[in-house]
C-alpha cells in the first residue's frame, strides 16, 4: 500500500511527463523498474527511423561471433549511392571490425555500417537473413530493415518496437561502451589519423548517465534519438523520432531529463564593475 504522499509524487512525476509537448512527432518514454509508459506520443505509428538501423546493424554483427580484429577495407561499393552524404573515411581506408563498428555507432559513419554488412560471414544475403531473424525474434512486427545504414526511407519501425531494440541493444557490453563514449581516434588511408566525435551532444555533459544511445537523421525520418539513462537513480528508455529540426530533439530529451530527476546546472552570473572616471 503506497503511502498518500509517495500516491500524490507519482501521480504528479506520470502527469507531468504525459502532460508535455514535444516537438518530436513520435515518442514513447518508459520507467525500467516497472515498464510503466510514463509518455507516449503516436508510439504505434510506422515512421522512417534513418540511423536508429546501426544498433540492429551491430547486434547482428556481434551475433555472427565475427572477427572483430580482422582488417576491412572501405570501398568504393560503400559509397552513399541514395542520398550522397558525406563521410570522413576515405575510399581505400582499412581497418578492424572493431573500429568500423566504432565509427559506425558512435560517429554515425555510413561507409563503415555499409562495409560491416557487406563483410559479414557469408555476404550481404546472409546479413539481411540475419536481421530478419533477430526482428522477429525480438518480436518486432512493425519493424521493416532493407539495408544496414539507415540511410534507405523504407528502413521504418514504431517507437514501441524500438523500445525492443534499445533494450536488447543495452545488454551488448561492446553497444553499450561505443555509444556512450564521447571521441576516439582511428587510423584511417595512408596511416593518417582523425578523431571522431559522438552525435549525442549530451554524452558527458554532468548530470546525464548515458547507458546507450544513438541518434540519427534523414530528411523523411526528421531528428532522432534514442536513449537509456539513468537519473535520479531512475533508469528509462526514451525514443524521439520525427523532430523537423536537430535541435529540437535536444530540447525534447532535456525536458523529459528533467522531469526524470536531471538538475540542470545553473551557472553563476558574473557581476561587472565599471570603473568610474573623475
Amino acid at each position: 500500500m503506497l503511502k498518500p504522499k509517495l500516491l500524490v509524487v507519482l501521480m504528479f512525476y506520470c502527469g507531468s511527463l504525459s502532460a508535455m509537448q514535444l516537438n518530436s512527432q513520435n515518442a514513447i518514454v518508459i520507467d525500467e523498474r516497472n515498464g510503466q509508459v510514463l509518455l507516449e506520443k503516436n508510439a504505434d505509428v510506422v515512421v522512417p527511423i534513418a540511423s536508429l538501423t546501426k544498433l540492429m546493424t551491430a547486434m547482428v554483427l556481434l551475433d555472427s561471433k565475427a572477427n572483430m580484429g580482422e582488417k576491412i577495407s572501405i570501398e568504393e561499393e560503400d559509397k552513399d549511392q541514395l542520398k550522397h552524404s558525406r563521410s570522413h573515411v576515405p575510399i581505400g581506408s582499412s581497418m578492424t571490425r572493431r573500429e568500423a563498428l566504432q565509427l559506425a555507432l558512435m560517429s554515425s559513419d555510413n561507409r563503415t555500417a555499409a562495409a560491416l554488412s557487406r563483410t559479414y560471414p557469408g555476404g550481404q544475403g546472409a546479413f539481411m537473413v540475419a536481421v530478419k531473424s533477430k526482428l522477429i525474434a525480438l518480436g518486432m512486427g512493425h519493424t521493416v530493415i532493407r539495408e544496414a545504414t539507415g540511410l534507405s526511407p523504407e528502413n521504418t519501425s514504431t517507437a514501441a518496437d524500438l523500445v525492443k531494440m534499445t533494450q536488447a541493444a543495452s545488454r551488448y557490453p561492446e553497444i553499450a561502451d561505443i555509444t556512450t563514449a564521447s571521441e576516439d581516434s582511428v587510423t584511417l588511408k595512408n596511416g593518417r589519423s582523425r578523431e571522431f566525435h559522438n552525435t549525442n551532444r549530451l554524452i558527458g555533459k554532468k548530470g546525464w548517465d548515458i547507458l546507450l544511445s544513438k541518434t540519427g537523421f534523414t530528411n523523411e525520418a526528421g531528428a532522432c534519438l534514442i536513449m537509456r539513462v539513468k537519473l535520479a537513480d531512475k533508469k528509462a528508455t526514451m525514443i524521439l523520432l520525427n523532430a523537423r529540426a536537430g535541435s529540437a530533439r535536444w530540447t525534447d530529451a532535456l525536458n523529459i531529463g528533467k522531469l526524470l530527476g536531471y538538475k540542470e546546472e545553473i551557472k553563476a552570473k558574473t557581476v561587472r564593475r565599471h570603473k568610474r572616471h573623475r
